[in-house]
Protein backbone atom coordinates (compact mmCIF):
# COMPACT_ATOMS: atom_id res chain seq x y z
CA UNK A 1 0.00 0.00 0.00
CA UNK A 2 2.53 2.68 1.01
CA UNK A 3 6.30 1.86 0.41
CA UNK A 4 9.59 4.08 0.74
CA UNK A 5 12.71 3.12 -0.97
CA UNK A 6 15.91 4.41 0.55
CA UNK A 7 14.26 8.11 1.56
CA UNK A 8 16.98 10.16 3.13
CA UNK A 9 16.61 13.45 4.57
CA UNK A 10 19.58 15.49 5.55
CA UNK A 11 20.17 19.11 7.71
CA UNK A 12 19.80 22.00 5.29
CA UNK A 13 22.81 24.01 6.98
CA UNK A 14 25.20 21.16 7.48
CA UNK A 15 24.13 18.50 5.72
CA UNK A 16 24.08 15.96 8.52
CA UNK A 17 22.20 12.97 7.90
CA UNK A 18 19.01 13.39 9.55
CA UNK A 19 17.75 9.98 8.06
CA UNK A 20 19.95 7.69 6.46
CA UNK A 21 18.50 5.41 3.89
CA UNK A 22 15.36 4.48 5.02
CA UNK A 23 13.54 1.10 3.01
CA UNK A 24 9.93 0.05 4.22
CA UNK A 25 6.15 -1.22 3.14
CA UNK A 26 2.79 -0.38 5.25
CA UNK A 27 0.45 -3.49 4.18
CA UNK A 28 -3.27 -3.06 4.70
CA UNK A 29 -4.18 -4.03 8.28
CA UNK A 30 -0.85 -3.08 9.49
CA UNK A 31 -0.66 -1.17 13.09
CA UNK A 32 3.07 -0.40 13.36
CA UNK A 33 4.51 1.64 16.31
CA UNK A 34 7.49 3.63 16.18
CA UNK A 35 9.59 3.98 19.04
CA UNK A 36 13.48 5.08 19.56
CA UNK A 37 14.85 7.93 22.07
CA UNK A 38 14.15 11.71 21.89
CA UNK A 39 15.92 13.25 18.80
CA UNK A 40 16.51 9.98 16.76
CA UNK A 41 14.87 10.82 13.65
CA UNK A 42 11.16 9.43 14.50
CA UNK A 43 9.18 12.53 13.54
CA UNK A 44 11.86 13.11 10.31
CA UNK A 45 11.13 9.57 9.37
CA UNK A 46 7.30 10.05 9.66
CA UNK A 47 7.16 13.67 7.98
CA UNK A 48 9.28 12.34 4.96
CA UNK A 49 7.04 9.44 4.72
CA UNK A 50 3.61 11.60 4.41
CA UNK A 51 5.97 13.56 1.82
CA UNK A 52 5.83 16.70 4.41
CA UNK A 53 9.93 17.31 4.02
CA UNK A 54 11.79 17.46 0.83
CA UNK A 55 13.51 14.02 -0.04
CA UNK A 56 17.26 14.44 -0.32
CA UNK A 57 17.02 10.98 -2.25
CA UNK A 58 14.80 8.26 -2.53
CA UNK A 59 11.05 7.73 -3.41
CA UNK A 60 7.60 7.35 -1.53
CA UNK A 61 4.88 5.20 -3.59
CA UNK A 62 1.15 4.74 -2.83
CA UNK A 63 -0.60 1.81 -4.29
CA UNK A 64 2.42 0.95 -6.18
CA UNK A 65 2.68 4.54 -8.03
CA UNK A 66 5.70 6.88 -7.33
CA UNK A 67 3.97 9.74 -5.71
CA UNK A 68 4.96 12.74 -7.79
CA UNK A 69 4.71 16.49 -6.91
CA UNK A 70 1.77 16.84 -8.88
CA UNK A 71 -0.15 14.08 -7.09
CA UNK A 72 0.72 15.13 -3.59
CA UNK A 73 -2.96 16.41 -3.01
CA UNK A 74 -4.27 13.52 -3.80
CA UNK A 75 -1.92 11.16 -1.75
CA UNK A 76 -2.68 13.61 0.89
CA UNK A 77 -6.26 12.67 1.07
CA UNK A 78 -5.12 9.00 1.63
CA UNK A 79 -2.50 9.45 4.15
CA UNK A 80 -3.27 11.46 6.79
CA UNK A 81 -0.63 13.23 9.14
CA UNK A 82 -1.50 13.99 12.89
CA UNK A 83 0.62 15.57 14.58
CA UNK A 84 1.25 16.07 18.40
CA UNK A 85 0.38 19.60 18.63
CA UNK A 86 -3.33 20.12 16.86
CA UNK A 87 -3.67 23.17 14.32
CA UNK A 88 -7.61 24.71 15.32
CA UNK A 89 -8.54 27.82 13.95
CA UNK A 90 -10.66 29.97 15.94
CA UNK A 91 -14.29 28.78 15.39
CA UNK A 92 -15.93 26.13 16.99
CA UNK A 93 -15.38 22.60 16.85
CA UNK A 94 -17.85 22.00 13.97
CA UNK A 95 -16.19 25.12 11.61
CA UNK A 96 -13.01 23.02 12.27
CA UNK A 97 -14.63 20.06 11.32
CA UNK A 98 -15.90 21.32 8.21
CA UNK A 99 -12.50 22.53 6.66
CA UNK A 100 -11.23 20.12 5.09
CA UNK A 101 -14.73 19.91 2.51
CA UNK A 102 -13.56 23.25 1.74
CA UNK A 103 -10.27 22.27 -0.01
CA UNK A 104 -10.48 21.78 -3.43
CA UNK A 105 -9.50 18.11 -3.70
CA UNK A 106 -12.60 17.48 -1.54
CA UNK A 107 -15.16 19.89 -3.24
CA UNK A 108 -16.17 17.42 -5.71
CA UNK A 109 -17.03 14.52 -3.38
CA UNK A 110 -19.34 14.11 0.04
CA UNK A 111 -19.85 16.95 1.74
CA UNK A 112 -19.47 17.19 6.21
CA UNK A 113 -21.54 14.83 7.25
CA UNK A 114 -22.47 16.00 11.26
CA UNK A 115 -24.27 12.19 12.38
CA UNK A 116 -20.97 10.88 11.17
CA UNK A 117 -18.85 13.32 13.34
CA UNK A 118 -20.91 12.61 16.13
CA UNK A 119 -20.70 8.95 15.96
CA UNK A 120 -16.65 9.44 15.74
CA UNK A 121 -16.60 11.77 18.95
CA UNK A 122 -18.77 9.21 20.90
CA UNK A 123 -16.31 6.46 20.81
CA UNK A 124 -14.27 9.09 22.43
CA UNK A 125 -16.74 10.03 25.34
CA UNK A 126 -17.95 12.64 24.24
CA UNK A 127 -21.84 13.93 22.39
CA UNK A 128 -23.30 16.15 19.95
CA UNK A 129 -22.43 19.11 22.15
CA UNK A 130 -18.84 19.21 21.90
CA UNK A 131 -19.40 20.20 18.33
CA UNK A 132 -20.35 23.90 19.56
CA UNK A 133 -17.57 24.31 21.82
CA UNK A 134 -15.23 26.97 20.79
CA UNK A 135 -12.31 25.13 19.23
CA UNK A 136 -10.07 27.78 21.65
CA UNK A 137 -11.46 26.70 24.83
CA UNK A 138 -10.67 22.91 24.33
CA UNK A 139 -8.06 21.56 26.52
CA UNK A 140 -5.31 19.90 24.91
CA UNK A 141 -6.90 16.43 25.32
CA UNK A 142 -9.78 17.83 23.79
CA UNK A 143 -8.38 19.57 20.95
CA UNK A 144 -6.57 16.48 19.34
CA UNK A 145 -10.21 14.86 19.90
CA UNK A 146 -11.49 16.95 17.44
CA UNK A 147 -8.20 16.90 15.04
CA UNK A 148 -8.83 13.43 15.40
CA UNK A 149 -12.69 13.62 14.53
CA UNK A 150 -11.41 16.28 11.63
CA UNK A 151 -9.28 14.06 9.67
CA UNK A 152 -10.83 10.59 10.50
CA UNK A 153 -14.23 11.78 8.77
CA UNK A 154 -12.16 12.40 5.34
CA UNK A 155 -11.89 8.83 5.40
CA UNK A 156 -8.32 8.19 5.13
CA UNK A 157 -6.71 4.81 4.12
CA UNK A 158 -3.25 5.24 6.33
CA UNK A 159 -2.72 7.52 9.31
CA UNK A 160 0.58 8.95 10.00
CA UNK A 161 0.45 9.41 14.22
CA UNK A 162 3.23 11.83 15.51
CA UNK A 163 3.01 11.27 19.54
CA UNK A 164 -0.87 12.23 19.30
CA UNK A 165 -1.06 11.72 23.18
CA UNK A 166 1.96 12.22 24.29
CA UNK A 167 1.00 15.42 25.79
CA UNK A 168 -2.24 14.29 27.26
CA UNK A 169 -3.85 12.90 30.87
CA UNK A 170 -3.97 9.47 30.70
CA UNK A 171 -8.06 9.06 30.85
CA UNK A 172 -7.56 11.80 26.99
CA UNK A 173 -4.73 8.87 25.67
CA UNK A 174 -7.23 6.27 26.40
CA UNK A 175 -10.17 8.17 24.87
CA UNK A 176 -7.53 8.57 21.66
CA UNK A 177 -6.73 5.01 21.73
CA UNK A 178 -10.24 3.82 22.12
CA UNK A 179 -11.47 5.92 18.79
CA UNK A 180 -9.14 5.04 16.73
CA UNK A 181 -9.01 1.20 17.57
CA UNK A 182 -12.67 1.28 16.23
CA UNK A 183 -11.73 3.23 13.13
CA UNK A 184 -8.99 0.99 12.35
CA UNK A 185 -11.68 -2.32 13.21
CA UNK A 186 -14.34 -1.06 10.67
CA UNK A 187 -12.21 -1.67 7.98
CA UNK A 188 -8.83 -3.78 9.01
CA UNK A 189 -8.42 -5.19 5.86
CA UNK A 190 -8.54 -0.91 3.96
CA UNK A 191 -6.65 0.79 7.05
CA UNK A 192 -3.08 0.82 8.38
CA UNK A 193 -1.11 3.41 10.72
CA UNK A 194 2.01 4.10 12.09
CA UNK A 195 2.01 5.74 15.14
CA UNK A 196 5.17 7.09 17.49
CA UNK A 197 4.88 6.26 20.66
CA UNK A 198 7.33 6.98 23.74
CA UNK A 199 5.15 4.11 25.83
CA UNK A 200 5.85 0.74 26.19
CA UNK A 201 2.54 0.02 27.17
CA UNK A 202 0.57 1.78 24.59
CA UNK A 203 2.74 0.16 22.16
CA UNK A 204 1.11 -3.12 22.61
CA UNK A 205 -1.96 -2.01 23.16
CA UNK A 206 -1.82 0.13 19.62
CA UNK A 207 0.19 -2.15 17.44
CA UNK A 208 0.81 -5.35 15.84
CA UNK A 209 4.40 -4.62 14.16
CA UNK A 210 7.08 -2.36 15.69
CA UNK A 211 9.50 -0.44 14.11
CA UNK A 212 12.81 1.53 16.02
CA UNK A 213 14.69 4.68 14.48
CA UNK A 214 17.94 5.06 16.57
CA UNK A 215 20.50 7.61 15.19
CA UNK A 216 18.55 8.38 12.23
CA UNK A 217 19.06 4.55 11.15
CA UNK A 218 15.42 2.36 11.12
CA UNK A 219 14.64 -1.28 11.66
CA UNK A 220 11.10 -2.79 11.10
CA UNK A 221 12.09 -5.72 12.40
CA UNK A 222 12.24 -4.15 16.09
CA UNK A 223 11.42 -6.34 19.19
CA UNK A 224 8.59 -5.22 21.25
CA UNK A 225 9.53 -2.63 23.39
CA UNK A 226 9.84 -2.81 27.00
CA UNK A 227 11.33 0.20 28.49
CA UNK A 228 9.72 4.02 28.39
CA UNK A 229 12.17 6.14 26.38
CA UNK A 230 13.75 9.26 26.84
Amino acid sequence: MLTATAIQRRDVQTGTPLLHPASLAVHPGDRIALTGPSGAGKSVLLRALALLDPLDDGHVTWRGETVSAAGVPAFRCEVAYVRQRPALLPGSVEDNLQLPYRLHTRKTGPGFDRDAAIALLARADRDARFLDKSATDLSGGEAQIAALVRTLQTGPATLLLDEPTAALDPASARAIEAMLLHWFAQAPERRAWVWITHNPAQATRIASRYWRVEAGHLDTQAPVPRQPET
